[in-house]
């Protein structure tokens, strides 16, 4: 059984910053690709960023140069760093791993992050 335990999420006002936290209980973390989705009310979940086993990383266009999402494999656990957040960034933002062995995915239960005034 794979847990996604997602943490960090908050209320920030606008140029903020904050840190989000997923740690995943998983034998092959080293070997999973790594995600962050968010789901905004009313809209469709997206593909923020995600990180594979290599360290390769890949963004959405509306926050490149914003975000940064990084991995420690020691501690079965990826980070998405969010700077000069924005209103538009207000979403509850879900922890994803993708097992290559198994060919099986895995979504947390979601943080919610709000960029408000």
């Amino acid at each position: 059984q794979v847990q996604l335990v997602e943490s960090g999420g908050g209320l920030v006002q606008p140029g903020g910053s904050l840190r989000l936290s997923c740690a995943a209980s998983v034998s092959t973390f080293s070997s999973a690709v790594m995600g962050w989705y968010r789901q905004a009310p009313g809209k469709q979940r997206e593909l923020v960023a995600r990180i594979t086993s290599s360290s390769s990383t890949t963004y959405v266009d509306s926050v490149k140069g914003r975000f940064t999402i990084s991995r420690d494999n020691a501690k079965n656990t990826v980070y998405l760093q969010m700077n000069s957040l924005k209103p538009e960034d207000t979403a509850v933002y879900y922890c994803h791993a993708y097992l290559t062995n198994l060919n099986i995915g895995y979504l947390g239960q979601g943080t919610q992050v709000t960029v408000s005034t």
